[in-house]
């Protein structure tokens, strides 16, 4: 029954009732059901049955990486989401960079390599890196040309580095890590970083392949 309905109810009902007792009929007062009624769906009511869902619990903003890599690690977010963007495991990445540049994005080699992850400028180029001075398009196009490495040798991950480090042809013509001091270094040092970040504390694993 709607609030109209009822108080035509009472209306009826006073009226006869004061027809009874040959008292006048006296209108209802909807004052006072008006004036609580309006007190309850107020703005003021409202809000207060409202307040339990005005403040939801936080979460994490659109597109946010959370880190796999040990707390304290350079650029470790960007590292994590080039990681896993292309498959890899994040401490292999990780490690690949402090060993290419000590995680400095201005470092620079004799023979023209940049950046964070040392790109050449044609490899860079190949790469879709435009400014290899850049951390996220230098992280980004590292992960990418070691993922390019890992599929080239099977998921081979020494092979990958030494291709990394020294060149794909190189480890093609001699059927794995090339005979060069400076690789066969750089492949170890950079499977020790690896390590050195997965047995961090707080290193929380990836869904990087398992032959990574």
């Amino acid at each position: 029954m709607s609030i109209e309905a009822a108080i035509s109810r009472i209306t009826q009902l006073q009226a006869m009732m004061g027809a009874a007792t040959g008292a006048p009929a006296q209108p209802p007062s909807t004052t006072s059901f008006s004036t609580a009624l309006a007190g309850a769906t107020g703005p003021g009511n409202v809000a207060a049955l409202a307040s339990p869902l005005a403040a939801p619990a936080a979460v994490a903003a659109p597109g946010a990486t959370t880190s796999a890599l040990p707390a304290g690690t350079p650029y470790a977010s960007e590292i994590t989401a080039a990681a896993q963007a292309n498959g890899l495991d994040p401490a292999l990445l990780a490690g690949l960079i402090k060993q290419e540049s000590g995680f400095n994005p201005n470092a620079g080699s004799p023979a023209g390599a940049r950046g964070l992850a040392q790109l050449m400028p044609g490899t860079a180029a190949g790469l879709g890196v435009t400014n290899v001075l850049d951390p996220v398009q230098s992280i980004n196009g590292g992960a990418k040309y070691l993922k390019q490495q890992l599929d080239a040798f099977g998921g081979d991950v020494a092979k990958a580095l030494a291709a990394y480090n020294a060149g794909p042809g190189a480890v093609q013509r001699f059927g794995g890590i090339p005979p060069y001091a400076e690789t066969q270094n750089y492949v170890r040092i950079v499977q020790a970083n690896a390590a050195s970040f997965r047995a961090a504390p707080s290193f929380a694993p990836s869904s990087a392949p398992s032959e990574i």
